[in-house]
C-alpha cells in the first residue's frame, strides 16, 4: 500500500507486484524490443537530410545563360559530384518549386502527428500489440513504396503514410514500456528510449554514403524493418491493459511468462488480481479530467502553455537545426555524422542531470546550450566554416538533451486524470514545431543568419519559459485538477 496526496492508502501496483520487481529480467527485454523500432523512427523522420541534400545546378541551354532560375533558361544540369539522383534532381525541386521539398518533410511530421492521435484511441480500444505490430508492418510496406513513387506527389503521399505509421510505433510503443515498468525505473526508461533513435540518426549517413541514388538509400533503411515483424512473436500484450479491460485470463499469461523470467512464483497470479480488482473497484474514483482543465485554473493554465511551448521549441530546433547542418559547408556526410553522434551523449547526460539536479536545471541549461550558440552563428559573420558547423553542432546536441526531458518533466507536471491528455497536447504543439522548422531551415538560401537566429531565439526564450513551471523530482505527483492547480504553489509558500 502506498499513500496518495491526501493522505489516504491506496493499493500498490499489482502488476509490478507480480512481477516482483520495477525492472526484472522480462521487462527489460521486452524494453529492448521496443528500444530497436526508435531505429526506423529516426531514418523516416531525419532521412530528408540527404534526400532533398542542397544540389549546385545551372543552366546550359541557352549557353549565354547560367542562372538555372532565369526565365529564358531552357535546360538545367546540376553536379552529380557527390549525389547521382536526388529528390531535387528527380523531380527540379529548384528556383519557384523550391518550397515543395520542405512541404514533403513537413508532410511525414503531419502524418506522424496524426499517427499518434489516431493510433492512440486504437490502441486504447483493441490492445496495444495488434496497434504496434501493424504500425511496424505499415511502416514496412509503404517506406518501400516511397522508393518506388513515379510521381512528386506520389512521394509525397507514401511519405505521409510512412509517418503516419511510424507516429503509431512511437505512441504504442512507449506505452507498452511505461506499463510494464516500475516508477521507480521509469526515469530512466523514458530517457534512455530516446537513445536508438540517436543511433538511427547517426547511421543515415553511412546509407547515404553508400547508396548515392535516393531510391535505393531510401529503400535500404526501409527494407531493414523487415526485421520488426519479428515483434509479433517478442513483444506482449500489455498486461496493464488486459487487467484494466477486463481481460484478465490472458492478463494471467502474460504474467505467467513475464514472472517465469522474473523468477518470482506464477501461482496465486490470479487471485492476485481479482484482490486487485476488488480494491479498485471499491476505491472512489477520483474526478475525471479533460483537457480543457488545463487551461480553466490560472496556475495550471501557465504550467501547461509553458511545457508545451517548451515541446515546440525543442522539435523545431532538433529537426530544423538537423537539416541546417546538412546546407552548411564542408563534407555533408561529416558534418551530419558528427551533429548526430555528439547527440548520444547529449541524451546519456540528462538521466545524471535529471537525477541529482532536476527537471528543471537540465531543461533550462540545455536550452541555453542550444540557444546561446546558434544566437552566435547567426550574428557572427566571421565565424570560418568549421566554426559554423560546430555551433550547430553544439546546438543540435542541446537539443538532444532537451527531447527526453520534455518527455520526462511534461510525464511527472500534469496531473493524473489529465496527463495523457497532458502529454498529447505537448506532443501536438511539438509536431507543428516539426512541421514548420523545414520552411525555416530553408530560408538560409535567402540570408543564412535567419535560420540559427529563429532557432536561437526561440531556444532562449524556452530557457526563460522554464521558471514558470515547479520542479519535479522527488515530489509526489498531482493526481486531481485540484492537486496540480496546487502543485508547486505549496513550495512557494514554504519557503515564504
Amino acid at each position: 500500500m502506498g499513500l496518495s496526496n491526501d493522505g489516504k492508502p491506496t493499493p500498490s501496483d499489482p502488476i509490478i507486484s507480480i512481477l516482483g520487481n520495477d525492472l526484472g529480467p522480462w521487462q527489460l527485454i521486452v524494453c529492448m524490443w521496443i528500444f530497436l523500432s526508435k531505429f526506423p523512427t529516426a531514418w523516416v523522420q531525419v532521412s530528408m537530410l540527404f534526400l532533398q541534400s542542397p544540389i549546385q545546378s545551372s543552366c546550359i541551354v541557352p549557353e549565354n545563360i547560367t542562372d538555372a532560375c532565369s526565365a529564358e533558361c531552357q535546360e538545367v544540369v546540376y553536379d552529380r559530384s557527390v549525389f547521382h539522383e536526388n529528390i531535387i534532381t528527380e523531380w527540379n525541386l529548384i528556383c519557384d518549386r523550391a518550397w515543395l521539398a520542405s512541404l514533403a518533410q513537413s508532410f511525414v511530421m503531419i502524418g506522424i502527428m496524426l499517427g499518434n492521435i489516431v493510433f492512440g484511441l486504437f490502441a486504447d480500444k483493441w490492445g496495444r500489440r495488434p496497434i504496434f505490430v501493424s504500425a511496424c508492418v505499415m511502416q514496412l510496406i509503404f517506406g518501400c513504396l516511397v522508393s518506388a513513387s513515379p510521381s512528386f506527389w506520389m512521394f509525397v503521399t507514401f511519405r505521409f503514410l510512412d509517418g503516419f505509421a511510424t507516429g503509431a510505433t512511437m505512441s504504442t510503443g512507449f506505452t507498452i514500456i511505461m506499463e510494464v515498468v516500475g516508477k521507480s525505473k521509469r526515469e530512466l526508461m523514458t530517457i534512455f528510449y530516446q537513445l536508438p533513435f540517436n543511433v538511427g540518426h547517426a547511421t543515415l549517413p553511412l546509407f547515404a554514403y553508400f547508396l548515392r541514388h535516393w531510391r535505393w538509400y531510401n529503400l535500404a533503411f526501409s527494407a531493414f524493418s523487415v526485421f520488426y515483424l519479428i515483434f509479433y512473436w517478442t513483444v506482449p500484450e500489455s498486461p496493464r491493459w488486459l487487467f484494466t479491460t477486463g481481460h484478465t485470463e490472458r492478463a494471467v499469461k502474460v504474467l505467467e511468462v513475464g514472472c517465469k523470467r522474473n523468477k518470482m512464483p506464477t501461482d496465486g497470479i490470479r487471485n492476485q488480481l481479482d484482490a486487485a480488482a476488488k480494491i479498485n473497484a471499491a476505491t472512489p474514483n477520483s474526478k475525471e479530467g479533460n483537457i480543457i482543465d488545463l487551461f480553466r485554473h490560472p496556475y495550471l493554465c501557465q504550467k501547461t502553455l509553458a511545457m508545451a511551448f517548451n515541446w515546440l521549441v525543442v522539435c523545431l530546433v532538433y529537426y530544423g537545426v538537423s537539416q541546417n547542418i546538412s546546407q552548411l559547408g564542408g563534407d555533408i556526410f561529416i558534418n551530419v555524422s558528427i551533429g548526430a553522434i555528439l547527440s548520444i551523449p547529449g541524451t546519456l547526460i540528462c538521466y545524471p542531470m535529471a537525477k541529482y539536479f532536476g527537471r528543471r536545471v537540465t531543461l533550462f541549461v540545455s536550452n541555453l546550450i542550444s540557444g546561446i550558440p546558434l544566437m552566435i552563428m547567426a550574428f557572427v559573420p566571421s565565424l570560418s566554416s568549421t566554426m559554423t558547423v560546430a555551433m550547430a553542432t553544439i546546438g543540435l546536441f542541446g537539443a538532444s538533451m532537451s527531447f527526453p526531458t520534455v518527455y520526462l518533466y511534461g510525464g511527472e507536471l500534469f496531473p493524473t486524470v489529465v496527463r495523457n491528455s497532458g502529454l498529447g497536447l505537448c506532443s501536438f504543439v511539438g509536431r507543428l514545431g516539426s512541421i514548420v522548422a523545414p520552411f525555416i531551415s530553408s530560408m538560409s538560401d535567402h540570408a543564412p543568419w535567419i535560420p540559427p537566429a529563429v532557432f536561437g531565439g526561440f531556444a532562449l526564450a524556452a530557457a526563460a519559459s522554464v521558471f514558470l513551471m515547479p520542479e519535479t523530482r522527488g515530489c509526489t505527483l498531482p493526481d486531481t485538477i485540484e492537486d496540480g492547480q496546487m502543485f508547486g504553489k505549496k513550495v512557494k509558500e514554504v519557503k515564504i
